[in-house]
């Protein structure tokens, strides 16, 4: 007596078991790697289809941002105290526009992939893995403005922007984890994009991004309790201590005249941080995604 396997189901693995070895899921991300690929060069394409600067706009939006903002800072607050200004800017809006991309399109890579899920068998990780490096081929053309700037302004690149790497690498780690965890509860709630629209907004004024974190000052006192703000908003933030990295290793700090070393331990702990919502994400995605066909 034979049966029949369903298309969407891999022989000798036990799809509802969401404690399959991380070795056996590695293993079949480097088989469906030429899947990976197409799904990235397919989210590229899909972006930029019908447009017509193209790549081009990923350059420019964040010069047009930079432009909008540097007006408001120095003419509508009537602030010059941030040493070139535009670069400062940019520095901690790249990151921030990579940041916001991967974790929206991470969070509807699954439901919009519904039909190509319910078909055929590949490994679910690889919808948002795919939305956030599709997003990372995008920040690495806008890098390429930044250096641009950072020479243009007299800067340059030191050997402190070597730091972009671990950042980088533990920016990856902390979105990919938001982006399974939001992407799975987005199969089963899709009031999730609403929220999050309102959240990213609000996470963008929380994140130093248009201001430098010594504008609230060393100290303030809250309810009798002391305290440094901007060390509560990179403990709080992630995202915070990640940007701000950034900016310390390509443009400096408020009392440098340029990049200036990385405090490793900020780097320690914001690694491991990420690490901590990676593995909540994923530990959530493969509870999950046994159930994302019925769902979808």
């Amino acid at each position: 007596m034979s049966t029949e396997t369903s298309s969407s189901t891999p022989p000798n693995v036990i799809t509802n078991n969401p404690h399959l070895q991380l070795g056996t899921k590695l293993q079949e991300l480097i088989d469906y790697r030429y899947l990976l690929q197409n799904l990235i060069t397919r989210d590229l394409k899909v972006r930029y289809k019908n447009s017509v600067l193209g790549v081009l706009w990923s350059l420019l939006n964040p010069l047009l941002m930079m432009m909008v903002f540097s007006i408001i800072f120095t003419v509508a607050f009537a602030r010059d105290d941030v040493r070139q200004y535009p670069v400062f800017f940019l520095v901690g809006l790249l990151p921030w526009q990579f940041f916001t991309g991967s974790l929206i399109t991470g969070t509807v890579s699954i439901t919009a992939n519904g039909a190509l899920l319910k078909k055929i068998f590949f490994p679910r990780e690889m919808l948002p893995v795919a939305a956030v490096l599709s997003n990372l081929v995008n920040f690495s053309f806008a890098l390429i403005v930044l250096v641009v700037f950072l020479y243009a302004s007299g800067l340059g690149l030191t050997w402190y922007a070597l730091w972009v790497f671990p950042l980088l690498i533990t920016q990856i780690i902390f979105v990919l984890g938001l982006a399974f965890l939001l992407g799975s509860i987005n199969v089963f709630y899709r009031d999730v994009m609403m929220i999050l629209d309102v959240v990213v907004l609000a996470w963008f004024f929380l994140t130093p991004i248009m201001y430098p974190l010594d504008l609230f000052g060393s100290t303030q006192t809250f309810m009798g309790i002391t305290f440094d703000p901007g060390q509560v908003m990179r403990w709080l933030n992630p995202m915070a201590s990640i940007i701000d990295g950034y900016r310390t290793v390509l443009w400096g700090n408020m009392q440098s005249t340029g990049p200036v070393p990385m405090h490793i331990p900020y780097v320690i702990r914001t690694f491991v941080t990420s690490v901590i919502v990676f593995f909540v994400g994923y530990g959530f995605f493969l509870r999950m995604e046994s159930m994302f066909g019925e769902k979808l």
